[in-house]
């Protein structure tokens, strides 16, 4: 759907997506902290709480450059995404962008909210002439690969991982 601006609400669902600014970092920051504390049945080795304040640096960055989306049940946020255009050195046959993290409070999910996130981050990326996105999905994390597969995403690469140090 690149090239116009989907829909970020659905229907009568209070919940509307919008650019995250300042103002919402604290709470994308502890929203983070909750997926980060999430992943780690996945088999993530990323520490939740210790790197909360690395987390709302992002987010922060990610707000005045555009690159963060909240989705705001009234004035609570209830879900995000952070998203890049990639940058990098070598000459590709393509742009891509990067979504970084995407998250929406269990109350909040199976009503579209993550759908409408990641629509809106994508026609955000489109705009800046970004023809393919990537995203992080932990392998034993079922849930968030179906939901990624039913938003027309593929398996791209693969990332394996073996411990050598106890």
């Amino acid at each position: 759907m690149a090239g116009h601006e989907r829909s970020a609400t659905d229907g009568g669902d209070p919940v509307r997506v919008r650019p995250g600014d300042i103002s919402a970092v604290d709470a994308v920051a502890e929203l983070w902290v909750r997926l980060a504390t999430d992943q780690r049945a996945y088999g993530s080795h990323l520490l939740a709480e210790p790197n909360r304040q690395l987390a709302r640096d992002a987010a922060a960055q990610h707000a005045v450059t555009g690159g963060l989306l909240v989705a705001r049940d009234d004035d609570e946020v209830v879900g995000f995404v952070t998203f890049s255009k990639e940058q990098g050195d070598y000459d590709v046959d393509s742009r891509r962008g990067l979504v970084h993290d995407l998250f929406v409070d269990e109350q909040y999910r199976g009503r579209g909210v993550g759908g409408r996130l990641l629509a809106a981050a994508e026609d955000r990326l489109a705009a800046d002439d970004v023809t393919h996105v990537s995203l992080e999905a932990m392998a034993g994390n079922t849930d968030a690969r179906r939901f990624y597969e039913r938003n027309g995403y593929e398996v791209f690469r693969v990332e394996m991982e073996k411990e050598i140090r106890d």
